[in-house]
């Protein structure tokens, strides 16, 4: 569900930070994005209509988000960092091909890990949430699959 300019301006002062155009324009992106997009990515989006914002700012905005609970680092195959402003208890599949990251739900999966590790009973280990990324490729289900 997108959010406006003004459901975002309350969000982050319900943050203790400051609703500064660049940090609502950013988070727009961020948050209406399903391409868990790079901090690159968003800065080569954001300069078209916002001449004035710099990669630097992209940079510094996302870690703020991330230490106040805003966003979420994805961390990639490759080692970059990836962004997600969902943060509805979610896991991710990675496409090492395409290299797309797509939200993945499923809580038969997360019930059985929780269950798992209840199991285990592992000491002086509360888990509080926990997120798996599965790696893989697409495949094209249009083609005769040869077993």
């Amino acid at each position: 569900m997108e959010k406006s300019f003004s459901e975002i301006k309350e969000l982050l002062i319900s943050k203790g930070l400051k609703a500064t155009h660049q940090r609502i324009v950013i988070y727009h992106l961020l948050f209406n994005s399903f391409e868990h997009p790079t901090a690159e990515l968003l800065f080569e989006k954001l300069k078209i209509n916002n001449p004035s914002i710099s990669l630097g700012t992209v940079y510094k905005t996302l870690d703020t988000f991330v230490q106040t609970g805003l966003a979420e680092k994805v961390l990639s195959e490759t080692g970059s960092y990836r962004y997600d402003a969902n943060l509805n208890s979610h896991h991710h599949i990675y496409y090492t091909d395409t290299k797309e990251i797509v939200d993945f739900y499923d809580s038969e999966l997360q019930d059985m890990i929780i269950a798992f590790f209840n199991k285990k009973s592992l000491p002086n280990l509360k888990i509080k949430d926990f997120k798996l990324q599965i790696h893989g490729e697409k495949i094209d289900m249009t083609e005769n699959q040869i077993n």
